[in-house]
C-alpha cells in the first residue's frame, strides 16, 4: 500500500508538471487605470500642450498620485526636472513656396500642396535651388547603401519619399531615418534643404488633418548642444496627392515612385526638371516645461543603485484646428494611457509590495509630441547617473481596443530585454511578435529612442494584431480617425480587460528586469549595441 501511495504521489506530481500552468491572477482590473485616463484627458486640461496650464495641472495631479504611492522625489526640484525650449512658428502671411520651370513660377498652396515645416526650418530664409530626387534619401554604411552617391547636391534641395528599402532591417532603417542621422549624410553632401513626400502606404493621418494643423508651433531644446541639423536651411512636407508636380518633365512619375515605395523596392535617383523658390519667415519664443521623476528604492545592497526606468510622456497637442466642431486634442490614448499606467503601477506596487532588488524610476516626460524632447533632455542630463540605468520600458499609446491576444514588441530582436518581454508574454498565453508594419518606423517614434541612443537596452510594447485580420482594420481606422485628433477622448470604446492584461505584463517585465542579477544586454549583432560602447 505504501508503494502504491508513493507511486500515486509521483504520478500526480508528473501530471501537474505536464498540465497547462494557470498564470497568477492579475494585479489590475483596468478601472483605476481608466480613472487616471479620464482625469488626464478631461477638457479642463485642454490637451496638455507643452508649456501650457493644462499640462501643469496634469503634472500636479501626477505628483499627487506619486506621493500617495509613497515614491521618493528624484527630480531637481522635488519630483520636477525643469526643461527649457525655443518655440518656432512659420508666419505664413510672409512665407511662400513655388515650383519654377523654364522661368515660370507655379505657387504651391500650403493647405493643399506643401507646407514649410518649422521642425526643420529654424530661421527666416529666402532660397532658390534646383531639386534632385534621391529615392529614400538614405546612406546606411552597414548595408553598403548610399542613395546620394554620384549626385551633385551642393546647394540643392533634395526630394525623398519617406520609407526605406525592404532589405534594410527595420531597426536599422528606423535609426537612419531620424532627422539627425539623415542630416549627417545630407549635410556632408552640401545639401541646402529637404522636401519630404509622405508615403501613401504608411501615412497614419490623412493629409487633410495634417494640413489643418500644419502651422502649430514646433519646439526644440534650448542650447546648441541639442541642434541635430546644423546648416539645414529649409524643410518642406509635400502632399503625395500633389507630388506629380515635382516630377513633371523628369522622365518619371510619382505614381511610379509610390508603387515602388509601397513594397519598399529600390527607387531611382535623378535631377528634377523644376526648381524651388521658397521664402520662410520664422517667429521664435521661449517656453518652459518639466519632466517628472520618482523613485521606488531597491532592497539589494549590491543592486539598489541601479535603475529600471518606466517611462511615458504626459504631454499632448493642446488646442488645434476644429474637427466636427471640437478643438481640444485630449490625448486619451496618446498618451493618457501610458501616463495612467505609470501612476497605476506606482499605486499597485504600494498596495502589493514587491521586494525589488534594483530601484525603479518612474519617469513622465514632457514634449514627446515636439520630437521626443523631454526624454532627450533627461537622457542628456539625467537626475541619476546614466551608467546606473540598466533598462527602459516605455509605454506610449498601447491602444487597448481589441482583446489581448498579441503583443508587438519593439526591440524584440535587439536585446535580451526584448527576449524577456517575449517570454513573459508567452507565459501569459499572449503571442509576442516583431513589428508587422516596419514602414511606420515606430521603434524611433517614442521616448525609448532617447535611451537607446545612450546605450540603454529598451523596449516598447503595444497591443498587436496579425496582418489581414479584422483587428488590423480596427487599428487602421483608429489611426485614421482618432490619432492626433479631438476624437482621441474618453468617449471612445476601450477594452478594460485588455488594459488590465497589458498592465500585468508591464508589471512582470519591470520586476523581471529589476530582480534578475544580470543587467539586460544588447545582442551581439544588434546595430544599437554600438551606443553602449560610446
Amino acid at each position: 500500500m505504501r508503494r502504491c501511495f508513493l507511486l500515486g504521489l509521483l504520478l500526480a506530481f508528473a501530471v501537474s508538471r505536464l498540465a497547462p500552468q494557470t498564470p497568477p491572477a492579475s494585479h489590475f482590473d483596468g478601472k483605476s487605470w481608466w480613472a487616471h485616463v479620464k482625469f488626464l484627458a478631461d477638457d479642463a486640461l485642454a490637451g496638455r500642450n507643452t508649456g501650457s496650464e493644462g499640462l501643469r495641472k496634469a503634472e500636479a495631479y501626477a505628483v499627487e498620485q506619486l506621493e500617495k504611492a509613497g515614491l521618493e522625489p528624484a527630480g531637481v526640484n522635488g519630483f520636477y526636472q525643469p526643461v527649457h525650449f525655443t518655440q518656432f512658428q512659420v508666419d505664413e502671411s510672409k512665407s511662400s513656396l513655388a515650383l519654377v520651370s523654364k522661368g515660370k513660377a507655379e505657387p504651391l498652396s500650403f493647405a493643399d500642396d506643401a507646407f514649410i515645416s518649422s521642425r526643420s526650418t529654424r530661421a527666416t530664409v529666402s532660397l532658390e535651388a534646383p531639386l534632385v530626387f534621391v529615392g529614400y534619401g538614405l546612406k546606411i554604411p552597414e548595408k553598403n547603401l548610399d542613395e546620394l552617391a554620384g549626385l551633385d547636391l551642393i546647394g540643392k534641395v533634395v526630394v525623398y519619399l519617406a520609407g526605406s528599402p525592404a532589405d534594410i532591417p527595420s531597426a536599422l532603417a528606423s535609426n537612419y531615418q531620424t532627422a539627425g542621422e539623415r542630416w549627417k549624410s545630407l549635410d556632408a553632401a552640401g545639401v541646402a534643404g529637404v522636401i519630404t513626400i509622405f508615403n501613401p502606404a504608411s501615412m497614419d493621418i490623412p493629409w487633410s488633418r495634417i494640413s489643418a494643423n500644419r502651422n502649430e508651433p514646433s519646439m526644440d531644446l534650448a542650447g546648441s548642444e541639442f541642434n541635430e541639423t546644423p546648416g539645414q536651411q529649409l524643410g518642406v512636407a509635400f502632399n503625395p496627392a500633389s507630388a506629380e508636380k515635382l516630377f513633371a518633365n523628369s522622365g518619371h512619375t510619382f505614381a511610379e515612385i509610390a508603387e515602388l515605395g509601397k513594397d519598399r523596392k529600390t527607387l531611382p535617383h535623378f535631377p528634377l526638371a523644376v526648381s524651388l523658390n521658397a521664402r520662410a519667415f520664422i517667429q521664435t519664443a521661449p517656453v518652459e516645461s518639466s519632466n517628472l521623476v520618482a523613485k521606488l528604492p531597491g532592497s539589494d545592497p549590491a543592486l539598489k543603485d541601479e535603475f529600471v526606468v518606466l517611462s511615458a510622456h504626459i504631454d499632448h497637442l493642446g488646442i488645434g484646428a476644429p474637427i466636427h466642431g471640437d478643438r481640444i486634442y485630449n490625448g486619451a490614448m496618446d498618451n493618457g494611457s501610458g501616463s495612467a499606467l505609470v501612476l497605476d503601477m506606482a499605486a499597485n506596487l504600494k498596495a502589493h509590495p514587491e521586494s525589488v532588488k534594483r530601484s525603479i524610476l518612474f519617469l513622465l516626460v514632457t514634449a514627446e509630441e515636439k520630437g521626443l524632447l523631454g526624454s532627450k533632455y533627461f537622457a542628456a542630463h539625467p537626475t541619476i547617473p546614466l551608467k546606473s540605468i540598466v533598462a527602459d520600458v516605455n509605454v506610449d499609446m498601447f491602444l487597448p481596443i481589441v482583446p489581448l491576444k498579441i503583443l508587438t514588441i519593439q526591440g524584440i530582436d535587439e536585446s535580451d530585454l526584448g527576449a524577456r518581454a517575449a517570454a513573459i508574454a508567452q507565459s501569459m498565453g499572449i503571442r509576442p511578435i516583431a513589428d508587422p508594419e516596419p514602414l511606420r518606423n515606430r521603434f524611433i517614434r517614442s521616448d525609448q529612442y532617447s535611451f537607446i541612443k545612450k546605450g540603454v537596452p529598451s523596449a516598447k510594447v503595444d497591443v498587436g494584431f496579425e496582418l489581414g485580420t479584422p483587428e488590423q482594420k480596427i487599428f487602421k481606422d483608429w489611426l485614421t480617425n482618432r490619432y492626433h485628433a479631438p476624437s482621441d477622448d474618453v468617449n471612445q470604446p476601450v477594452d478594460l480587460e485588455t488594459a488590465a492584461g497589458y498592465e500585468e505584463f508591464t508589471r512582470r517585465l519591470l520586476l523581471e528586469a529589476a530582480n534578475t542579477s544580470a543587467r539586460p544586454q544588447w545582442k551581439a549583432d544588434s546595430f544599437f549595441r554600438r551606443y553602449a560602447a560610446d
